[in-house]
């Protein structure tokens, strides 16, 4: 049984990224290699917002994209019995869509679900949502990789 929520100390123990590239906060429901909901709290000291958009500040698609990516590779880490000896790649991204610009202010709930699993890799949907409305969404494609040493 996975103790819920997954706090920001217990995410940095499952994967690799740091700020600021970290990009979730915390993880408040996960279904083992089925789906996950994580929460990005957007914030204006966020780095890109100095220069995306000066006076405007808009959350880039690409971040939009990798924090979901992230809330999928804590469910699939989360899913594996040896979980620190593997790192999850991203490996592909179809059929992105941004529906609604993302500011500093926003909560982000990032919904992920597995669509397909092999042995060492999975497709994964993502919804990234804003007050309940829908802000973006991908397929993604996932390797899962061995960790070679730990940084």
């Amino acid at each position: 049984m996975i103790e819920l929520p997954i706090s920001v100390e217990r995410i940095q123990e499952i994967i690799p990224h740091r700020y600021p590239f970290l990009l979730v906060d915390r993880v408040v429901e996960l279904e083992e290699m089925k789906r996950a909901v994580g929460i990005k709290c957007v914030t204006a000291n966020e780095p890109w917002c100095v220069g995306h958009f000066p006076g405007l500040p808009v959350m880039p698609a690409v971040l939009i994209l990798e924090s979901m990516a992230q809330v999928a590779a804590v469910l699939v880490l989360m899913s594996l019995p040896e979980r620190e000896k593997h790192l999850v790649y991203l490996a592909g991204v179809d059929s992105a869509r941004f529906r609604r610009p993302v500011r500093p202010g926003d909560q982000l709930r990032l919904e992920v679900e597995v669509l397909q699993k092999r042995a060492s890799a999975c497709r994964v949907k993502g919804v990234a949502l804003v007050d309940g409305e829908r802000a973006a969404e991908a397929e993604f494609l996932a390797t899962l990789v061995e960790r070679a040493g730990r940084p």
